[in-house]
């Protein structure tokens, strides 16, 4: 049986924000005496994000290998301070008798978008894992005919590990994509790699762009995420190649790219119905446990 590479998506295909993200802003800001519009500060956030995008693409990571700037951690902080001042310029109510945004602040909101504070797993994706922990555990099915690697392959930056832990789901390698000359600061410390051979993970492993330096739909993305597997089960499809599998909930970014690579992909929409930019016979699936059949399906495949 040919190895099969499973990868998704982070962001609305494992977890989402348990509530907006300005609504989390402003409940953190409460708790420090700041007290902002809901509307001033989304149009703030939402103005402040593209612009930090715009001047420091992919949280900085250009300037960060050149040692001029702290990654993704200042990238965020800009975010926050940004959004702040932008929400006070447009509060013609003037209720904060300041408008310096406390250091307190700005890592309390660190904190909660780095953990199960800020975010929540998606529908059907801890039942799902727990399906495939119950595979692999009980030695039958879909991993006792084929070598299974388990990937996330996300448009982000390093947190993704954080969050995903702090959600049950346990990880393996956290900085995947990342070589030795090209080490990048961010929030997650350096951790020892551990093998999924050794300790069974739901996770093996993560690539972010910004530890690759380029995003979804890019084809170096599913190289390097494919590259990443051979070397987490040396020797496995060295005859007949690897089956590779993406799930994610952006067309463009998750199905088409994974697709045009030569891969399988599944365009997750929890929506009744798939948005119009949805092209007829995409395979469309509504939550994570839809997939299980279709991976059983799979294992028939030579």
């Amino acid at each position: 049986m040919r190895p099969l590479l499973l990868t998704f998506d982070a962001f609305n295909t494992l977890f989402h924000p348990r509530r907006t993200i300005p609504t989390q802003y402003r409940a953190s800001a409460s708790n420090f005496g700041i007290h902002v519009s809901y509307l001033h500060l989304r149009e703030a956030f939402k103005a402040a994000f593209k612009a930090q995008s715009l001047s420091h693409p992919n949280y900085g990571r250009d300037l960060a290998l050149r040692g001029k700037y702290a990654g993704p951690q200042q990238w965020w902080e800009d975010v926050i301070r940004a959004s702040f001042a932008g929400a006070f310029e447009r509060d013609d109510d003037k209720r904060n008798t300041t408008t310096e945004i406390p250091a307190a602040l700005i890592h309390d909101l660190l904190d909660r978008f780095a953990s199960i504070r800020g975010y929540k797993l998606c529908r059907g994706v801890a039942p799902f894992f727990k399906h495939l922990r119950s595979i692999q555990r009980d030695g039958g099915g879909l991993e006792a005919r084929r070598k299974i690697v388990i990937g996330v392959v996300s448009n982000s930056d390093d947190r993704i590990c954080s969050v995903l832990q702090s959600l049950g789901v346990s990880v393996g390698e956290a900085r995947a994509g990342e070589t030795e000359s090209h080490k990048l600061p961010g929030f997650e410390e350096e951790r020892e790699r551990i093998s999924p051979l050794q300790h069974q993970k739901d996770v093996d492993f993560v690539l972010t762009s910004y530890q690759l330096g380029v995003e979804k739909p890019d084809p170096l993305v599913w190289d390097v995420a494919l590259r990443t597997a051979q070397s987490l089960r040396p020797g496995a499809g060295d005859n007949e190649g690897w089956e590779c599998v993406h799930v994610g909930d952006e067309y463009a970014r998750d199905y088409h790219g994974a697709v045009n690579a030569g891969w399988k992909a599944y365009y997750l929409s929890q929506q009744a119905e798939a948005p119009a930019n949805v092209p007829e016979g995409t395979k469309t699936i509504k939550s994570l446990l839809d997939l299980i059949p279709e991976l059983e399906a799979l294992k028939q495949i030579k």
